[in-house]
C-alpha cells in the first residue's frame, strides 16, 4: 500500500501542531513512514527482493514486508538495530541526526543538568 497523506486544512494543522506533544507525535510518525518508504525504494534500486533481504538478515519475508509497510501500523515500528540491519543488507548505512527546529520554544526547568 502506498502512503498517501491526507490533506489538512491549514488552519487546523497549525492549531494541532502548535501543541508540542501533538507536534512530536506527528513528526515521529512522519519520520517512521518516510524511512520505511526510503528503505523500500533503496531495496528496489538494488534489484533485491524482500526474500533476498530476509535471507541476509536471517529472518523471514513477512518481517521485511511489515517493515516496508509501516504506514499500516506505525505502533509496531522496528528498532534502530533492525533498521540498521536492513540498511546494511541492501548495501546502505543508516545515519541519524538532530536538526534544530526554527523558532522552537524550549521549556527550561529551574534545575540544571550538570
Amino acid at each position: 500500500m502506498t502512503y498517501k497523506p491526507v490533506p489538512w486544512n491549514n488552519k487546523f494543522r497549525k492549531e494541532v501542531l502548535a501543541d508540542p506533544e501533538a507536534r512530536a507525535i506527528y513528526e515521529a510518525t512522519k519520520l517512521q513512514i518516510d524511512l520505511s518508504i526510503k528503505l523500500k525504494k533503496a531495496r528496489i534500486k538494488r534489484k533485491m527482493t524482500q526474500s533476498d533481504v530476509a535471507e541476509i538478515m536471517h529472518t523471514k519475508k513477512p518481517v521485511i514486508s511489515r517493515l516496508e509497510s509501516v504506514e499500516d501500523d506505525v505502533k509496531n515500528f522496528p528498532s534502530l538495530l533492525t533498521l540498521a540491519k536492513f540498511a546494511s543488507a541492501i548495501g546502505y548505512e543508516l545515519k541519524l541526526g538532530l536538526v534544530p527546529i526554527k523558532n522552537a520554544k524550549v521549556q527550561k526547568s529551574e534545575a540544571r543538568d550538570k
